[in-house]
């Protein structure tokens, strides 16, 4: 089906665009496609796909897939194919998706504001041993992905989770992808406000739309209202920041516009106060502007950061208001500097008495089996409630005080741990080559290789260091594993040694953070920021620890009172990195 434009909106009072060229901005250029992308999107709503897999393709099996349901559309439905075995990361870029693609898919839960009760999770553990080689990772974005998915199981499995109230609808594709909430919503004894209203309104409205399912790219979004900032606000297209009005009392503060990728930008904020009650409707104002506004000429032009960048906060608003709102949005506060870590690994204490654990596993891989070990460990200590942070970590709500230690010692033989050392709890890893298709190296089993040596080699500086060193190890550059906010970021890529060969590498950024981050993603004084290239700067997987103890050492031998990582990074010269 094509998407129509609505009819009833004013002609903007200037072109938005500074190109002379048509971006394919649909309020100004009409809707004439202009590429592939967005031809098979015109063609045929992305949502309809779903109708073909469960009566056609899951009968007749993989080769009844034309390319553009399966290379397009079944994003939709959270499938992507996943990456054929034994193809090294070095013809990555040469070879075509069909030539690259197992005949399995990955397949994303769509988990929004992280938030599972223990049976759901248990249908998600059940799907992981069943149908997924007992594969499930905890993403950034409070999903389960799961591996080796076959097209025939696909109805089932979706049978199963929309049985428990869970989807796989729009958590992927050029749709608004899940909403990023606080994991420690409607529980937080110093909460601003609780999120999750506006999580499910959003949820139960928008969500399987047809008239949001064609943007020109994904859009990512997320709300808390936990003065942790504790949902990456800086890096997603959408943002809605808990604060309180000093006469509207508690509300959201709007950031629009951020993202990572080759083109890493930081959101900002348009100084607008929204009230909670409208918040899902400028959620749905800011998606559907995107919709018409966004430039889908060029595909990697056509995030969200793009149009901000092009119109500024102030335009953004403006349009915003007049063209998409009901009336405008009051000025109001910025969020206040972040009380505390993000990702919330530890024991603590929530407003009713009860404790919330925060649990670290090794760069967000888990399994059904035990993620099904937990849901059992959890309700015996009290909980029916789990949540999944963006700093892939879980945390069990309501657990009974004299129940924690139970729950800690059955966790950490899981290798789930509340007192991760410094690395296991600020190391994250994308996927990678074991099952993306755009990977060019390694991540999860070098960075779990990486965390281990790491806490031994660098156990003596371990007491000195007064916040954890983060270290992402992304596969390619579009940085899943956000490698420009890292303390320590790194990009796969192929390096060529001294002696001429061609290995699996990274091209290091140094000292990126974000406000909120804490102990997930670098940063951690208050400021956002990317991080740092030092010319040349590369290195290979296998001197990948080598060369994080030395910087680390330099850090601690060099910094000043209270100086953190990024801090330094950005201070000392080029060669003190190397």
């Amino acid at each position: 089906m094509t998407i129509e434009a609505p009819a009833t909106r004013p002609a903007p009072r200037v072109r938005p665009s500074r190109s002379s060229r048509p971006q394919g901005q649909w309020a100004v250029d009409g809707r004439e496609p202009l590429n592939d992308n967005e031809r098979f999107k015109a063609a045929d709503n992305g949502l309809n796909v779903r109708r073909r897999i469960e009566e056609v393709y899951a009968v007749a099996g993989f080769d009844a897939i034309p390319t553009e349901d399966l290379h397009g559309r079944f994003r939709w439905w959270g499938l992507y194919t996943q990456r054929r075995p034994g193809i090294d990361g070095g013809r990555t870029a040469q070879l075509e998706p069909h030539e690259l693609e197992d005949r399995y898919f990955m397949l994303r839960v769509r988990i929004d504001g992280g938030a599972v009760t223990t049976d759901q999770l248990r249908t998600i553990a059940g799907i992981s041993t069943e149908f997924a080689r007992d594969t499930a990772d905890i993403s950034d974005r409070q999903n389960i992905q799961y591996h080796w998915i076959g097209i025939e199981d696909v109805p089932e499995i979706w049978r199963r989770l929309e049985a428990v109230g869970l989807s796989t609808t729009e958590a992927c594709g050029d749709t608004p992808r899940v909403v990023l909430g606080s994991p420690l919503a409607g529980i937080a004894a110093d909460e601003i406000l609780d999120p999750t209203p506006v999580i499910e309104e959003i949820q139960r409205r928008f969500i399987g739309d047809p008239d949001l399912a064609n943007l020109p790219r994904k859009f990512k979004s997320a709300v808390t209202g936990h003065p942790s900032l504790d949902v990456v606000h800086e890096i997603n297209d959408l943002s809605l920041v808990g604060v309180v009005h000093p006469e509207l009392g508690p509300g959201y503060d709007l950031w629009v516009g951020g993202g990572l990728s080759t083109a890493p930008r930081l959101a900002e904020r348009l100084g607008a106060f929204v009230p909670p009650e409208r918040a899902a409707d400028v959620w749905h104002a800011v998606v559907r502007l995107y919709r018409d506004y966004g430039f889908r000429r060029l595909r990697a032009k056509a995030r969200l950061k793009f149009l901000l960048a092009e119109w500024g906060p102030e335009r953004f608003r403006e349009v915003l208001e007049l063209e998409y709102l009901d009336s405008p949005l009051p000025d109001g506060p910025a969020p206040a500097q972040p009380t505390g870590p993000g990702d919330h690994v530890g024991v603590h204490r929530q407003r009713d008495g009860r404790l919330y654990v925060g649990l670290a596993p090794t760069v967000g891989r888990v399994s059904g089996t035990r993620l099904a070990a937990l849901a059992d460990l959890a309700e015996a200590a009290g909980s029916r409630r789990v949540r999944f942070t963006p700093h892939q970590k879980v945390v069990v709500l309501d657990v009974r005080q004299n129940a924690v230690d139970a729950l800690l010692e059955g966790s950490s033989a899981l290798g789930l741990t509340a007192t991760p050392s410094v690395f296991r709890r600020s190391t994250m890893a994308c996927t990678g080559i074991e099952f993306c298709k755009l990977a060019i190296v390694e991540t999860k089993a070098t960075a779990a290789r990486a965390v281990a040596e790491l806490e031994d080699r660098l156990s003596d500086l371990e007491p000195l260091l007064e916040r954890p060193i983060s270290l992402h190890v992304n596969g390619c550059p579009n940085s899943c594993a956000r490698i420009q906010v890292a303390d320590i970021g790194l990009k796969g890529q192929i390096v060529t040694t001294d002696d001429g060969q061609q290995v699996p590498g990274f091209q290091v950024h140094l000292g990126g953070g974000l406000a909120g981050s804490g102990a997930g993603d670098g940063g951690g004084d208050g400021e956002a920021g990317l991080g740092r290239t030092v010319r040349g700067l590369k290195v290979t997987a296998e001197e990948l620890v080598p060369y994080v103890e030395r910087v680390v050492r330099r850090f601690a031998a060099d910094r000043r009172p209270a100086e953190t990582f990024a801090t330094w990074a950005h201070r000392v010269d080029d060669e003190v990195l190397t």
